[in-house]
Parts: C-alpha cells; sequence; structure tokens
C-alpha cells in the first residue's frame, strides 16, 4: 500500500508549500492540513519540537521544513539523480532559501528606517542571486538535469512574490524564465495552483 502523507502547516504558502508543490508535481495525494492561528496553540504542545511545518507519514511524524520537503522530494523521485545532481539540487534549493530568508525579513521588519535598508540590501542582493543562477541553469528548462527536481519547484515557489510585483524581473535571465514555465506546465502543479487559496505568503 502507498504511505499516507499528511502535512499541516498555516494557511500560507510560507515554510510548507514547496512541500506541497513536491506531492503535487509527483501526483502523489496527500492530506493538506491548513490550521489557522488559534488552531496552532493545543497541537503545539504534542508536536515534536513545537513548530510547524509537520509531516505525517503512517502515523509517524516528523517537523523541520527541510527534513520534510527533502524526504518528500525522495520518495517522489524529485531529488535528482543520486550523487553529483542531487548535491547540485541541494545547492540549488539552499540558495532560495537565502532569497527567501531576506524577502521575509523585508515584509516582517515593522522599523521603517530598518525596511529601507533591508529593501536597498535585496535590490543588489536580487540580482545577483539571478545572475549567479542563470549561470549555472541547464538549457532544457530545468536547474539541474533534463527533468523537474525539486529544485525548480523550490525557484518557482522562491519567485513568486517578485513576480507577482514585478512579471518582467525574468526578462533578462531566460534560462530562469524557461523554469518557471517548465513548472507552470506540470499538470499537477497547475492543478493545485488552480485550486490553492489565495494567501498573503
Amino acid at each position: 500500500m502507498a504511505p499516507k502523507y499528511k502535512l499541516t502547516y498555516f494557511n500560507a504558502r510560507g515554510r510548507g508549500e514547496l512541500t506541497r508543490l513536491i506531492f503535487a508535481a509527483a501526483g502523489v495525494e496527500f492530506e493538506d492540513v491548513r490550521l489557522g492561528h488559534g488552531e496552532w496553540g493545543p497541537l503545539k504542545e504534542t508536536s515534536p519540537m513545537g513548530q510547524m511545518p509537520l509531516l505525517e507519514v503512517d502515523g509517524q511524524v516528523i517537523c523541520q521544513s527541510g527534513a520534510i520537503f527533502r524526504y518528500a522530494a525522495k520518495e517522489t523521485g524529485l531529488s535528482g539523480a543520486a550523487g553529483w545532481e542531487e548535491a547540485q539540487v541541494d545547492m540549488f534549493v539552499s540558495g532560495i532559501d537565502d532569497l527567501q530568508t531576506k524577502l521575509w525579513e523585508v515584509r516582517f521588519e515593522r522599523d521603517e528606517a530598518k525596511k529601507e535598508e533591508k529593501k536597498t540590501g535585496l535590490a543588489t542582493f536580487v540580482p545577483n542571486f539571478l545572475g549567479n543562477y542563470e549561470k549555472l541553469c541547464g538549457s532544457d528548462g530545468h536547474l539541474v538535469g533534463t527533468s523537474l527536481t525539486y529544485a525548480d519547484l523550490a525557484f518557482f515557489n522562491g519567485m513568486h512574490d517578485i513576480l507577482n510585483d514585478r512579471p518582467d524581473a525574468l526578462e533578462k535571465y531566460p534560462k530562469l524564465a524557461k523554469v518557471v514555465e517548465s513548472v507552470k506546465d506540470n499538470k499537477g502543479v497547475a492543478a493545485y495552483i488552480a485550486e490553492r487559496p489565495e494567501t498573503r505568503m
């Protein structure tokens, strides 16, 4: 029997979305539990480390978003070929996490002076980030190799807010634009996006 997957996170993309995209892209059924903030308190006390997301697999539970999405990618065949390719995939995903962290730091900064300072830093970081990724990107519509990996999904997810604000953000980066289109063309991803709730982040 196929494993039963249950992903628990807030009703947001945040740290849970990459795992959702992995399951969707692979056509793997999973229970997508989205909690309101008031619902997390009682569950927090019984969770392994008091944090989300949580992934339950046939009654066993793990936390930590990185552990969860790497596990999901391996289980669904989206982690790249074992060895060097898998390491490249992990490299790209780690870099995208850096990008998302900087984006979130700007969004949640309450001090206006510090927010402007972080925006200035982001304005330098993003072009450098995209330039490096364009240089390292494969030419077949995938960051690594010739088929979809979770690095492509992570890039698609990480660029969500940037492309929402600036649809032309990848105009100078044709290989990366092709990666985004490759992800959009995945039937499972397209179906998931069509049905997922609109959330702030």
